[in-house]
């Protein structure tokens, strides 16, 4: 059966989707840049794209109507998309953000907590129960993953989305649909830290992530507000700790 816009059971929910997009497009604009893909030049088919980033076609169409919404590529009826950038292409903002670089982890944490603290806040009185539900499952999930001594940073990432949604303002689910799950501190933590320092750590994390929750289930908006500062300015101080020992 052909591949229908619409979510299908086993596929990307819609945030998730966005973001996946937005890393193919991002690839795209690279292969564009780099002259694989001259003005002119036709694009491969969806099929081609869906096996070459093993993504889903409609994240594929998504990510190719970015680009011809920005005037970058065109598509041509019966023939295919095309390129038409003359001159270099801008990335989507926080697309070239390096996880591997404490510095613009530092960046994006400070971001961060100007926005989701406010997040947490709205969501502690703007909550529906079946975002608190979502909220929970989610906080279940991570520490469950924790527990379990597996990656935590999807699990981590889908309950800031959660507590984003309860906000109810799609604008914050914007943003940290923007900015993706490698903004989750992690990935530099994991390699520059011992197995014992990691998991406290992660332990650490899942006790922050209960003062959100509970915050926010009680309708506390000052402590949920309070209580993502905490966390977030907790994982900013980490990572300055990291970029002195590089110094």
């Amino acid at each position: 059966m052909a591949d229908s816009g619409t979510e299908q059971p086993g596929r990307p929910d819609g945030n998730r989707r966005r973001t996946l997009a937005a890393s193919v497009r991002a690839k795209l604009l690279d292969q564009i840049n780099a002259g694989a893909y001259a003005p002119g030049d036709k694009l491969p088919s969806e099929a081609r794209l869906t096996q070459e980033f093993s993504d889903s076609r409609t994240v594929i169409r998504e990510a190719i109507a970015s680009l011809r919404a920005d005037g970058l590529v065109e598509s041509r009826q019966g023939s295919g998309v095309y390129v038409l950038a003359t001159e270099k292409a801008s990335l989507l903002p926080f697309q070239e953000v390096d996880p591997s670089r404490v510095s613009s982890m530092l960046e994006i944490l400070e971001i961060r907590t100007a926005v989701e603290c406010e997040s947490a806040a709205l969501a502690a009185v703007r909550r529906s129960p079946a975002q608190e539900g979502k909220i929970i499952d989610a906080f279940h999930d991570f520490c469950a993953a924790a527990e379990a001594g597996q990656k935590t940073t999807t699990a981590d990432f889908a309950l800031h989305m959660a507590i984003a949604e309860a906000a109810n303002n799609a604008r914050f689910t914007e943003f940290l649909s923007l900015i993706g799950p490698d903004s989750i501190p992690r990935r530099t933590l994991e390699t520059d830290h011992t197995e014992a320092e990691r998991g406290e750590y992660v332990k650490m994390l899942c006790t922050q992530h209960e003062a959100i929750v509970n915050a926010i289930l009680e309708g506390d908006e000052e402590g949920a507000r309070a209580a993502m500062r905490d966390h977030l300015r907790s994982s900013q101080a980490r990572y300055r700790t990291l970029l002195r020992r590089k110094a």
